[in-house]
């Protein structure tokens, strides 16, 4: 799937979310909350490397809820894209694959 169509898919589901839970999505909400999901993906990565508490969770267990929150993180910055119109792959070749050492 490309990035385009996992954000359309994406937004599907987090617009049904914030219907069935009376959620406003504004710009405000969905940037604010991307500040949420980076939050968790940090507790996660400290849990993981044992740098907090594990809540008795093993190691399989940690290392999962890591991933997850990492996708937490990326679906949520593939909705603020969608938002504001921003072509995450063309961003992100002009930012960083300009960059990419060539071969001689």
């Amino acid at each position: 799937m490309d990035v385009r169509a996992m954000g359309r898919e994406v937004e599907e589901v987090s617009a049904h979310y914030a219907a069935s839970n009376g959620i406003d999505r504004t710009d405000d909400w969905l940037v604010l909350k991307l500040n949420e999901e980076v939050g968790e993906v940090t507790q996660a990565y400290l849990a993981r490397a044992g740098q907090a508490r594990d809540k008795g969770r093993s190691a399989e267990e940690l290392d999962a809820d890591f991933r997850a929150e990492l996708a937490d993180v990326f679906a949520q910055v593939l909705l603020i894209a969608g938002r504001f119109g921003v072509d995450l792959e063309a961003e992100v070749q002009a930012k960083w694959l300009v960059w990419k050492p060539t071969r001689d």
